[in-house]
């Protein structure tokens, strides 16, 4: 009796919480009938193992076309700026591995069968050499000051969103701050790149081994930067994490 009398209560309650959620529709053959009248209305009903009442939150549909449409160009964008920022990154390290490649065949020559041995005083300067270009060239000259530079003015290139074209199509140069950078930044980069070309002239006239001994420390140098921009920049592109540095942008009036 008195479980029955609880069931009709929470029909009741039931009835009267949905009853904004139905229209009269008048039918000439029949009597008048409620329906719902639109899917977005609560539904209320009955729990009867606690008694409660229990109102479904309302079905409401998400935008259509337009949300999707607007997911597809994030990523695109998102897609273009990685490729971008890849571009000038990877192609300034290409450089650098290209010059490698070409005066690696030097740096070895005295380890050949044809060339002369070297001298233990010779072989000390070797290794003195390539540890000295590791650490003056490699790890404080690009790891901690131009390698979170070229990753940063890379990460700038967004080819979607205002960044003109030949920026991204001289991706690499524009990562070196050889332009569009401020004054400061442009002739340190131009300074350095026309500083290497001499030296490398001048290490030409070198007589062996001492040529060799040379070579073998900027490959080591030159290697270390390498890696160190390829790091930098897949925890900057890939993991999200900011590498801190300032890319060196002109300001709007030098634009």
């Amino acid at each position: 009796m008195v479980y029955n009398l609880k069931l009709s209560l929470s029909i009741l309650c039931a009835a009267t919480c949905t009853a904004s959620s139905f229209q009269t529709v008048t039918d000439p053959a029949k009597s008048s009938i409620k329906m719902p009248f639109r899917h977005t209305d609560s539904i209320a009903f009955s729990d009867i193992s606690t008694d409660r009442m229990v109102c479904m939150e309302p079905i409401t549909k998400r935008g259509g076309s337009s949300n999707v449409a607007l997911d597809t160009k994030a990523i695109l964008n998102k897609s273009a700026n990685l490729l971008a920022s890849l571009w000038a990154a990877g192609g300034f390290i290409a450089i650098l591995g290209k010059s490698v490649k070409r005066i690696l065949p030097l740096a070895l020559e005295p380890f050949g069968t044809d060339a002369a041995a070297l001298s233990t005083f010779q072989l000390g300067s070797y290794i003195a050499m390539c540890l000295w270009f590791s650490y003056v060239e490699g790890y404080k000259g690009f790891q901690l000051k131009f390698s979170p530079l070229v990753v940063a003015r890379a990460q700038t290139l967004k080819p979607f969103q205002g960044t003109p074209v030949h920026h991204v199509l001289l991706g690499p140069f524009y990562a070196m701050g050889l332009f569009h950078a401020t004054k400061k930044r442009k002739i340190v980069s131009w300074s350095v790149s026309t500083g290497v070309a001499i030296i490398v002239a001048v290490v030409k006239k070198f007589p062996y081994p001492w040529r060799n001994i040379v070579d073998a420390g900027v490959i080591a140098g030159l290697s270390w930067g390498s890696i160190s921009i390829l790091a930098i920049w897949i925890r900057a592109a890939i993991f999200g994490i900011d590498c801190s540095c300032d890319p060196a942008l002109p300001q709007k009036k030098d634009n």
